[in-house]
């Protein structure tokens, strides 16, 4: 608490010096700025400063008060704490007259324990030369961090001018005294190799994340040598340092013209597959949407392209060609047993060495919004050739044995191959029953209700259906252009749709390829 002269002063200096509290509290060493501001707007309003209210204590407390205090750690804030009286600056004054002046209260900015020069100056050197952690004399010699730094500038920071007294500027004539030029050249030898290993350190660090980054970039095993990657592997792990080092640092350490990298990295952000793209969307166009990536890549590298059938595959995925694949429903063509049925004689083996030993037949539905088309084709268990096929809009009797009466003018003399159908009405009939005979074919049947064992002619179904029918909205297509659509897909599966057990040939290229066509 401040008297009643001690308040009027600071504000007459207040006012004085135009209201400039850091030059009033330097000169008196008292109050706060907000303190001072709280005093003038009073006396603005009153007229006079505010006389303070003291309240009264006895005697006994007053000795108690002050007992509390020297026994508990000399602190006025705990003491107001501990018994509740009176403010600090009241117990502050009742100090300050009734026991010694090295009892007394620490004004602000004055440290409790005052350090020899020697010692701040060994607690400098110990931080500065590395040989104790600041943490380390903080705790051996009880002084805080801040306190260490301000040595610190006092003593190196200021150049000639420099000295461990605080506010005490040597005079032109004083020398400066030998010990204190020793611990300056010893400060400066030391700050020198500490860059020096500093310096180290950072090369030692940058050359373990260029083997490290190398190591993870360029996916080697076995050790890595720098001298022996080729410029295009440097650029790779330069470019990827670059975020943590300079460049021209890293180019240094790994041998590598700045030239040289900059080439590297504007021809790794080239594109060098831009005309295989092209490539590969005609492919993709001429195979209508159907082939995948071992296909595409066989008509790639049969046009002389290079590359392998990842990369192919990779640049399907950038370029967003996919093949459609409907969703696969359980199905099971079993309506009951009619009759009494035929051997099957294939019992699932669609292997055949030679064109026209074994064929297929069945019939497959498409539904389109201008109505129902039935298909029924002949499929060569040779090479999945089609050899005939009729397409209708009901899937009567007529539909088959036309069908069959154009695969039996397509047979050279002396060819009778095995006929393998489901159980269907419509290989029961007496007139394809007829047909069979007088072309001295070999009729085979699946079992009841077991589609797989036609899956060869299923699979003919499932192609057809995913590469032209699925993928493709059928509105406003009447039933005679899609019977075209239909027609000059089963001509193109012939004569032109590579397929991988053929070895990337179409089955007509394929005969040809083995003398059986012309």
């Amino acid at each position: 608490m401040y008297s009643y002269e001690e308040r009027k002063k600071a504000i007459e200096l207040y006012i004085k010096y135009d209201k400039f509290a850091s030059a009033v509290i330097r000169e008196l060493g008292y109050p706060t700025h907000k303190m001072l501001k709280t005093w003038y707007l009073k006396y603005q309003k009153q007229g006079d400063v505010h006389k303070p209210f003291r309240l009264g204590y006895t005697v006994e407390q007053r000795a108690s008060a002050v007992t509390h205090y020297l026994e508990h750690g000399r602190s006025l804030s705990r003491t107001v704490r501990a018994i509740g009286y009176p403010c600090r600056a009241l117990l502050g004054e009742w100090v300050r007259a009734d026991l010694p002046f090295d009892c007394h209260p620490l004004k602000r900015g004055r440290s409790v324990v005052q350090y020899t020069d020697e010692q701040k100056i060994d607690a400098v050197v110990s931080v500065a030369s590395g040989e104790k952690r600041p943490k380390d004399v903080v705790a051996e010699i009880g002084v805080t961090r801040s306190a260490i730094s301000q040595w610190k500038r006092r003593l190196l920071g200021d150049g000639e001018q420099s000295t461990m007294g605080k506010n005490k500027p040597r005079s032109a004539g004083d020398q400066q005294p030998e010990s204190e030029s020793n611990l300056r050249e010893q400060c400066e030898t030391l700050k020198a190799e500490r860059d020096k290993l500093q310096r180290q350190v950072h090369q030692l660090q940058m050359e373990k994340d260029i083997m490290e980054k190398a190591a993870s970039v360029l996916k080697k095993r076995g050790g890595i040598d720098i001298e022996k990657l080729s410029n295009r592997e440097k650029a790779m792990v330069v470019d990827a340092l670059a975020s943590s080092y300079p460049v021209q640092q890293l180019l240094a350490a790994v041998h590598m013209a700045k030239s040289s990298f900059f080439y590297q990295r504007n021809a790794m952000k080239r594109d060098k597959y831009a005309a295989v793209r092209a490539h590969l969307h005609t492919a993709y166009k001429k195979g209508r949407g159907c082939y995948g990536y071992r296909r595409l890549h066989i008509v790639l590298t049969a046009g002389g392209e290079i590359l392998s059938q990842k990369v192919v595959l990779r640049l399907m995925h950038e370029e967003q060609l996919a093949v459609f694949l409907p969703k696969r429903k359980k199905y099971s063509s079993y309506m009951g047993e009619i009759g009494i049925g035929v051997e099957n004689l294939l019992q699932r083996d669609f292997h055949a060495d030679n064109p026209n030993e074994k064929w297929l037949s069945d019939i497959t539905e498409f539904s389109i919004p201008a109505g129902k088309v039935y298909l029924s084709p002949i499929v060569d268990c040779f090479d999945g050739m089609v050899p005939s096929w009729t397409r209708g809009i009901s899937p009567d009797a007529k539909l088959v044995n036309s069908m069959l009466d154009e695969a039996i003018l397509t047979l050279e003399d002396g060819k009778h191959p095995i006929l393998h159908t489901d159980r269907g009405g419509h290989y029961r009939w007496p007139g394809w029953i007829e047909r069979i005979g007088n072309s001295q074919l070999v009729r085979s049947m699946s079992r009841k209700g077991c589609s797989p064992d036609n899956s060869a002619c299923e699979g003919f179904f499932g192609r057809l259906k995913n590469e032209m029918f699925y993928n493709r909205s059928w509105k406003g297509v009447s039933i005679e252009d899609f019977c075209a659509e239909l027609d000059d897909y089963i001509t193109w599966y012939n004569e032109e749709r590579i397929k991988m057990s053929l070895g990337g040939r179409s089955p007509l290229e394929y005969r040809r390829s083995l003398g059986l066509a012309s």
